[in-house]
């Protein structure tokens, strides 16, 4: 895998409002997200656009003014690759490149693209080669002609580059070959599962949208040495580390991949393996990050993923994270943050069924060992 070309890309951004298409989600706010991600792959966003449609285009998915209008404007903003929030067919990609003469990506490949940079392990780089190649194989035909100019550039990397020359077959015999490795890592992990049974260890898992903090909640709870970061897709594999609970006894605690809105496909089914850790988890831990201007919206993306997971029965506690951020002080406290007019109108939604935390001050946390431990014995 190559790291981004220094100096960064310049990427352009395009939304599209879409009428009759309600997620809960703004096309302002998820574009706001988009730059996120992009930021996280290692470009530099120097533009972007929102476009009402009654419905996308066959050919181009905005409207071909638009396109004419963000085609103009390549000279005084000097992108190099155009980032579209919605996934494109192989069709629109490539007209669309033809008409910007640059590269043009979709979410689901910039996903893809931070993917292969954070994955780590085996297992991990498994499930995203796999991914990745399913992506590629519909796109074969002129998709990567300006990939020798573009080497080592988002959405480039992993197989990208190592399959620029192959033919269909041989990309299918791989994603065969990729499946029969990723099946050993399942048939792994659910050895290590009954293992784990047998000790009589209950597993709670940490899920949420990415970026909520679970990381920092894991190192709270577990003191383990676990990665930290204040970005998107920090943690890609999985871990586990024990905690103790307020009687003394031991749980296993578990973190693995954050949610985000329109999930690629290719990443759920290729990450099967992983996120098959939750179903045999005991307790879930739905981490939001309550400052969040979205917060609300994130949380229903989590529960969606989870329904499509075939998870929603499974016990769950609402962890509200973050909550230090809304106060100012060294000396603040937990009790002090409850009673802020900023912190208030913010836990209305929640219904007061939620615990409210600071992973990164330790606020809440012995109530959240205690409401585990109850939850645990309540799922006995």
């Amino acid at each position: 895998m190559h790291e981004t070309a220094d100096p960064k890309e310049r990427a352009f951004l395009v939304a599209a409002r879409v009428r009759g298409r309600d997620d809960g989600w703004s096309a302002e706010g998820s574009l706001e997200e988009l730059a996120l991600l992009a930021d996280t792959a290692g470009a530099r966003v120097v533009g972007q656009t929102v476009q009402r449609l009654d419905r996308p285009r066959p050919a181009t998915y905005i409207g071909r003014g638009k396109v004419q209008e963000i085609a103009s404007q390549r000279g005084d903003l000097g992108y190099t690759t155009v980032i579209f929030d919605d996934e494109l067919s192989p069709s629109q990609q490539r007209t669309l490149e033809k008409a910007f003469d640059v590269k043009v990506l979709d979410r689901t490949a910039l996903i893809l693209d931070i993917f292969a940079q954070h994955a780590r392990t085996r297992e991990g780089r498994l499930q995203v080669e796999l991914a990745q190649h399913e992506y590629i194989l519909p796109r074969l035909r002129g998709q990567w002609s300006h990939l020798e100019r573009l080497e080592g550039r988002i959405g480039t990397r992993g197989p990208g580059e190592t399959q620029l020359e192959t033919d269909r077959r041989l990309i299918r015999n791989r994603i065969s070959a990729l499946k029969r490795q990723i099946e050993q890592v399942r048939q792994q992990r659910a050895l290590h599962r009954r293992q784990r049974a047998r000790q009589g260890l209950p597993v709670v898992s940490l899920v949420g949208y990415t970026n909520a903090g679970k990381s920092t909640l894991m190192r709270a709870l577990s003191g383990a040495d676990v990665l930290v970061e204040d970005r998107l897709f920090a943690t890609l594999d999985p871990v586990t580390r024990r905690i103790r609970l307020p009687s003394g006894a031991t749980a296993l605690l578990t973190d693995t991949v954050g949610f985000i809105q329109k999930l690629p496909t290719q990443l759920v089914a290729a990450f099967r393996a992983t996120l098959e850790e939750l179903t045999e988890a005991t307790l879930l831990l739905h981490v939001v990050d309550i400052t969040h201007p979205d917060a609300l919206q994130q949380a229903q993306t989590v529960e969606a993923t989870l329904g499509e997971l075939e998870l929603t029965a499974k016990p769950r506690l609402a962890v509200l994270n973050k909550i230090d951020v809304l106060v100012d002080g060294e000396g603040a406290s937990l009790e002090e943050a409850l009673e802020s007019e900023a912190v208030r109108p913010l836990l209305e939604p929640w219904g007061g069924e939620a615990l409210v935390v600071s992973a990164a001050r330790g606020w809440g946390l012995d109530g959240l060992r205690s409401a585990i431990e109850g939850a645990l014995a309540a799922a006995a």
